[in-house]
């Protein structure tokens, strides 16, 4: 197989062609959604949404949402122990 001679489509093919034989059609698809680049400019909308709210505004939310998913855990664990009592 002379790579040199093939054109991009028939080594893309090829390619996707060897990774689904490799991994199954599920892994192959994870494998290539490792590598999408995305759209639109991660910099620039960022400044957009963090240049409007203040950084202790920022760190109270980030805060308050570790608070509530440390008290859903907490409340999913009692429930499992108790769960596991009546049993």
């Amino acid at each position: 197989m002379n790579t040199r001679e093939m054109t991009p489509n028939t080594i893309r093919t090829l390619g996707i062609q060897a990774l689904a034989k490799a991994l199954g059609p599920v892994g192959m698809m994870k494998f290539l959604q490792q590598f999408d680049t995305g759209s639109g400019d991660y910099t620039k909308e960022r400044h957009e949404w963090l240049d409007k709210i203040e950084r202790d505004t920022f760190l109270k939310t980030i805060r308050a949402k570790r608070e509530e998913k440390q008290e859903q855990a907490n409340t999913l664990s009692k429930e499992d122990a108790e769960k596991s009592i009546v049993q």
